[in-house]
């Protein structure tokens, strides 16, 4: 299947002024002489880096150039650092040997990719520390004349050479009519071991297209970590001992290889809890022939989710002879001991696999429990236990809570993060797209790592998940109002236009539901502020400047779907969106005939006024009117919600103004 097209942020730097830069967005830096180019700032890169500082000038990116590369280097890099090279007005890209960079034209831009040791990228890195970290990489960019000028990519391993790509990416700038890549040098590496998705919600999962272009969008943002564990397939949960149907196994190989070439750990989630037998030797067999047909398609990484399951009742009566009466420590025995065989006598003896996951029954508190402590006393120490936080969707996690539960399990704990999934009743009609947020820096210290749970809109899912895996892979310098409009931009291809268009729509779908009454994160915070300033104008009696001021904001809203649908922003959020951008339109014209009818009432001209608010009246009725037509989600079909509990209120306020 064709991949996805790369989308980039390439070239348009946004950055947040107050609550969020929703006003004009700066223009990409103009070519500037060799005289300041060491004092030109470097674009933002995402993650943002361990360390990323100015190396001296830029280098220019020529019509030709030279790679240079070994049998070390990760194909899946080269790969992709061409790709990269040649959609920035390169048109030929010479491959060449260490050996044989002597026979390299003078004026070709040199490029060397590979182990950092290889001794002509250690020269070439100079002074730049090179990480002892897993998945690290070092990068220098030499600029000056064409004879001195050169880029030198140097991991610690196949995936720090990856992810040195990606990287490399982002320093590429527009100069006059071609490119430059930013005079930078950068020492990096993840804070986090395991940083990704858990396809783990309710509903409708993932199409085997979609699934693939996730795996490119990890690549793209150095996430490493994919657990297949949709509810909905049938062979992962219900049917778990059925073998999956040949063309099923087709597409999960498929899958398996497009996420090893953008270094992401493809993990194979079974779920039995619902049915097994524990103490039955032909269920632990059926269990294990599972994992050993996707071990045979490649898969290397292995999760036995262990929640959403009763543990205070046996589904065999043998298992009630072989633990005792059902109960919390009687479950963990159970659990324990399935878990230990597949430990010990599947992971174990499989070359190459990861430690075993699991989700415990008991997965979402800090409560200690005769199940907790059974669990930690006798869970194999390799094994991966994933919490969820204090609570199914938690509205915080801190480090003291996180250590906590790391010493409620006797390990690290991995983080299942319940956001931005919307699986549950509180986010019926709701497309989650504020950032990722208030999980407390310093969490890399108490947390093996963390998966984010997406939306059943895979497309939409990349808002919050861009953030993640910022937060993983340097959770000490994430930012996640810096990282909100990086996220949209990537979303659109680095275009102006629409990214200002999806940081208006985002602002509207901000609200982030819990389990509870009280979202934790709040709704449309952006139109919220403008809506408040609008008030206190109005009742200092500014009226026809507060209209003015106001109605500009309710145009944007009203514009903002076009916009977006106008062919910059990647199909499958359009796609992902459609229900609630058809709202959006509706809402803000909505919002524009109301203001024109306060804009009427205060020039005297109540007749206008009136027939004005009618027609947003209308509106609002055709708005309430819309559904998320085909439901992908459990609450099946919906109104799509759009800045509730802000626009609406401000609508009905507003319509008490007009007197006749």
């Amino acid at each position: 299947m064709a991949r996805l097209a790369r989308r980039g942020i390439t070239g348009a730097v946004f950055t947040l002024a107050g609550a969020f830069a929703l006003g004009a967005l700066p223009v990409a830096p103009a070519s500037a002489g060799p005289a300041s180019a060491v004092t030109r700032p470097l674009p933002p890169v995402s993650p943002t880096p361990q360390s990323l500082s100015r190396a001296g000038g830029d280098a220019v990116l020529t019509g030709r150039v030279a790679l240079v590369v070994d049998d070390a280097t990760d194909s899946a890099a080269r790969d992709r650092l061409v790709e990269e090279v040649r959609g920035h007005g390169v048109d030929r890209v010479d491959i060449v040997t260490p050996d044989n960079v002597a026979r390299v034209p003078a004026g070709v831009l040199t490029i060397r990719l590979g182990p950092a040791t290889r001794p002509d990228i250690a020269r070439a890195l100079g002074s730049t520390p090179v990480p002892r970290h897993a998945e690290g990489y070092a990068l220098r960019v030499t600029g000056g004349p064409a004879a001195r000028a050169g880029i030198a990519l140097g991991g610690t391993d196949a995936a720090g050479q990856f992810y040195a790509v990606q990287t490399l990416r982002q320093l590429i700038e527009p100069a006059g009519t071609g490119w430059r890549v930013a005079g930078a040098q950068v020492s990096d590496y993840p804070s986090m071991p395991l940083r990704g998705t858990i396809e783990g919600f309710y509903g409708m999962p993932w199409t085997h297209a979609e699934r693939l272009d996730q795996m490119d969008f990890y690549g793209d943002v150095k996430a490493n970590t994919y657990v297949y564990a949709p509810k909905d397939d049938p062979y992962h949960r219900d049917k778990w001992r059925e073998p999956y149907p040949q063309a099923k196994l087709t597409e999960l190989g498929q899958l398996v290889d497009r996420a090893r070439a953008n270094h992401v750990r493809f993990t194979f989630a079974v779920s039995p809890g619902g049915s097994i037998c524990y103490s039955a030797p032909a269920d632990r067999a059926a269990l294990k022939a599972k994992l050993q047909a996707l071990y045979d398609l490649g898969t290397r990484a292995f999760s036995l989710p262990l929640d959403d399951i009763s543990y205070t009742k046996w589904n065999c009566a043998a298992d009630q002879q072989a633990y005792g009466q059902p109960g919390r420590e009687a479950a963990a025995k159970a659990q324990v001991d399935l878990l230990n065989d597949i430990q010990r006598t599947f992971v174990a003896t499989h070359p190459g696999t990861q430690p075993l996951q699991t989700v415990p029954t008991e997965y979402g508190d800090l409560t200690d429990t005769a199940y907790k402590q059974t669990m930690r006393a006798t869970l194999d120490p390799a094994v991966v236990i994933m919490w969820t936080g204090t609570d199914v969707v938690p509205p915080t996690i801190s480090n003291d809570q996180a250590d906590a539960a790391s010493k409620l399990f006797g390990r690290k704990v991995f983080v299942w993060d319940n956001y931005p999934v919307n699986d549950y009743g509180n986010t019926r009609g709701r497309l989650l797209l504020a950032p990722y947020d208030k999980r407390e820096a310093g969490l890399s210290a108490h947390l093996s790592g963390v998966v984010a749970n997406p939306m059943n809109q895979p497309y939409a899912s990349m808002v919050a998940v861009f953030g993640t895996a910022g937060f993983t892979w340097n959770d000490t310098a994430y930012d996640a109002r810096a990282s909100w409009p990086r996220a949209l931009s990537y979303l659109a291809g680095g275009d102006r236009r629409a990214t200002a268009a999806l940081l208006v729509f985002g602002d509207l779908e901000h609200m982030a539901p819990t389990f509870g009454a009280t979202p934790w994160q709040p709704q449309a915070p952006e139109l919220a502020r403008r809506i408040a300033a609008f008030w206190a104008d109005w009742n200092a009696g500014r009226r026809t400047e507060a209209v003015r001021a106001l109605r500009a904001y309710a145009e944007r809203v009203e514009q903002a779907p076009d916009a977006i649908r106008a062919g910059a922003v990647r199909q499958g959020f359009v796609t992902d969106a459609a229900p609630w951008l058809d709202a959006t339109r509706l809402w803000g014209r909505a919002m524009v005939v109301m203001l024109d009818a306060l804009g009427a009432q205060t020039a005297g001209d109540p007749a206008r006024a009136q027939s004005l608010l009618a027609e947003s009246r209308n509106l609002q009725t055709q708005a309430h009117a819309v559904r998320v037509q085909p439901a992908r989600n459990t609450w099946g079909s919906a109104e799509p919600k759009v800045a509730d509990g802000v626009l609406d209120t401000f609508l009905t306020a507003a319509a008490g103004q007009v007197r006749p």
